[in-house]
């Protein structure tokens, strides 16, 4: 299986997005489009980048009542997004109609834990008593996903290889928080490099500040290319 690397947009304005798209050129040819650059840019710059041929992930995650979430899956598929993210913990009723508004052409990806939590925080967050097991919590909301027929997962790196030993190729994952082996966590708490995730099983893998703050920004991202290679 074919791990493909996905860019962070996570820029202020569609000027900075599309010069650095332009920038790599068929270097990269998937982007993630979060709530910073679609609240400040708007569907408009889904709709450029598709128009450069260039996929897009819309990481927006939705949490909210299953006809709110209709509407605006139903929407990004609209606009072209091949993936979009909700939150597994919105339940059954929420996940099943995500699937069916985004249609055959727009994969549902479920987010379980954010990369930026640890065990602890998400034991005082759910109310839950410590130590808690994170890789179990995240094998519960993928039970739920898969039932929901979502696309896939949005899981770490460190969660992901019990997730694919589980569920194959019935869940396509995603992993954030990748990093170089020598870089910094900054905000992430859980992270993984692009060969590590690949090697989880990771279908999907969101590569962002290790190619957008290089120095060099083509040549981090061909060293991403060689790593997953």
């Amino acid at each position: 299986m074919r791990t493909t690397p996905i860019l962070a947009l996570d820029v202020p304005a569609a000027a900075d997005a599309i010069e650095l798209v332009d920038y790599l050129g068929d270097r990269c040819r998937f982007y993630k489009v979060g709530s910073e650059l679609f609240t400040a840019a708007g569907p408009g710059i889904v709709r450029e980048l598709r128009a450069r041929g260039c996929d897009v992930f819309l990481d927006l995650k939705f949490h909210d009542i299953p006809n709110t979430v209709t509407g605006g899956v139903r929407a990004a598929a609209a606009l072209g997004a091949r993936l979009v993210t909700v939150h597994a913990t919105g339940g059954r009723g929420m996940l099943e109609a995500a699937v069916q508004a985004a249609g055959a052409d727009c994969g549902v990806l479920a987010v379980t834990v954010l990369t930026s939590l640890n065990a602890g925080e998400v034991a005082a967050v759910w109310g839950r008593g410590s130590p808690l097991d994170l890789s179990a919590e995240v094998m519960r909301l993928a039970e739920l996903s898969a039932s929901a027929g979502t696309h896939g997962l949005v899981c770490s790196g460190l969660e992901a290889a019990a997730v694919h030993a589980r569920f194959g190729d019935k869940l396509a994952l995603l992993v954030p928080g990748v990093r170089a082996a020598d870089a910094a966590a900054h905000d992430q708490a859980r992270i993984v490099t692009p060969a590590g995730a690949a090697a989880a099983g990771a279908r999907y893998v969101v590569i962002g500040r290790m190619v957008t703050a290089a120095a060099d920004r083509r040549a981090a991202m061909e060293r991403v290319l060689e790593d997953l290679a």
